[in-house]
């Protein structure tokens, strides 16, 4: 683990606001050191201070990420979320080594409680709760250009980025998108899991596609700069929104359902199709998806089967990656809210050993450093590092952002 990074002066989410009178406290996990540090690397001296080097002077970008810090208490999810006062975890991220960091905000009123949650005025409490958050400490940097990226890395703080997994919210008025962009919204999803009015999900047993209202909320996203994600869509509706956008399309969180038969992995067509396109897949770690014949036991050795199978289909140019972690016991939340979050019916007709948490990729402050180990111990080159953990991204944004 990296030590403070030096633009980080011990803010802790919402201190400028009195707790118990203003807002309800709970008793929120640790963000360091909640489970042991992962054994699996055995890092030479010349090796972690070349993993050190990378992690500090490269742009390492998180493509997706929850970076909340959840109550230890996993059963209080439902009304910490609903006091729409989710709290980063400042002191996690900034260990990271994370230049930039995606944020989905669903995590907060507008996701697990219930898909009716995917609510216009949630979404909007939600971004505004953490907007004011933000916006009364100096180390995370709201980032809306690219110029933001280059000013948090220069200044020894993190870039964040607001994101939301999925468009439901916008119903069928194309114009929200706007608003949304106007709050700092740089990417989005089109569906999550269930159908919505632009397509369908990876959860329903038909895929009728990208719908006609899709196509135009596709081209309205294209218009304004906000960066496409098709992670949590079917792959129908994947391929058809690669093929209306102008520009290439983002799959955040996901894994080659060629390595792990699951639903909520993509097929070999729809991940070729994002990179014939120039856009880029993000390897996600959350628990219990991106598992491996050889490593059933999810580890990041898992998660790295899905990272070189990916490289070798489509090109080290178009793989990235977006741990999809959080601040807590993210099995724990899987469990209490499976139902919502499609589990059940991503690992149909799978079986696979259930862990504690995902070995060497449990958090957002130790991906990065393990991700970049594995790497170094593999032999990649600092060229190719560079690209994976960072500038493949970059290259899609510079062309998506406008």
């Amino acid at each position: 683990m990296l030590e403070a990074a030096k633009g980080y002066t011990g803010y802790r989410s919402y201190e400028y606001l009195e707790a118990g009178p203003d807002y309800r406290v709970f008793d929120l996990a640790p963000e360091l050191g909640r489970v042991p540090a992962y054994q699996g690397l055995e890092l030479s001296a010349e090796q972690e201070t070349r993993v050190r080097r990378l992690l500090t002077d490269s742009l390492v970008v998180s493509l997706h990420d929850h970076p909340s810090v959840f109550p230890e208490d996993i059963g209080q999810t439902v009304d910490y979320n609903r006091t729409a006062r989710h709290h980063t975890g400042y002191k996690g991220l900034a260990h990271s080594g994370i230049t930039v960091v995606f944020d989905n905000l669903m995590d907060g009123t507008c996701c697990i409680t219930s898909q009716a949650g995917w609510k216009w005025t949630d979404v909007v409490a939600d971004i505004g709760m953490r907007l004011s958050d933000i916006a009364h400490q100096d180390y995370l940097l709201k980032v809306e250009r690219l110029a933001h990226v280059r000013e948090a890395h220069e200044s020894g703080r993190m870039g964040l980025v607001l994101a939301l997994e999925a468009a439901t919210m916008i119903e069928n008025e194309v114009d929200r998108i706007d608003m949304l962009y106007g709050f700092g919204v740089r990417q989005m999803g089109i569906a999550y899991s269930e159908a919505n009015t632009l397509g369908s999900g990876l959860k329903e047993r038909g895929d009728g596609g990208l719908t006609t209202f899709g196509e135009r909320a596709v081209r309205r996203m294209n218009k304004l700069g906000i960066a496409i994600d098709v992670s949590h869509s079917g792959d129908q509706t994947s391929l058809d929104t690669i093929r209306h956008s102008t520009k290439p399309i983002l799959i955040t969180h996901a894994g080659a359902r060629s390595v792990w038969p699951t639903n909520r992995m993509k097929p070999d067509s729809v991940i070729k199709a994002t990179a014939e396109r120039g856009g880029v897949i993000g390897l996600e770690a959350a628990p219990h998806t991106t598992l491996s014949p050889d490593h059933p036991r999810h580890s990041l050795e898992s998660v790295m089967d899905h990272f070189t199978y990916c490289v070798d289909l489509v090109g080290i140019d178009h793989v990235a990656f977006g741990p999809d972690t959080l601040f807590g016991d993210h099995v724990g939340l899987h469990d209490a809210f499976a139902q919502h979050l499609s589990i059940n019916e991503a690992h149909a007709g799978t079986s696979y050993p259930k862990v504690e948490y995902v070995d060497g990729l449990e958090n957002p402050t130790e991906c990065f450093w393990n991700i970049i180990g594995w790497l170094v111990t593999h032999g990649y080159s600092d060229e190719e590092i560079t690209k994976v953990v960072g500038g493949n991204v970059m290259r899609v944004l510079e062309e998506v952002w406008i």
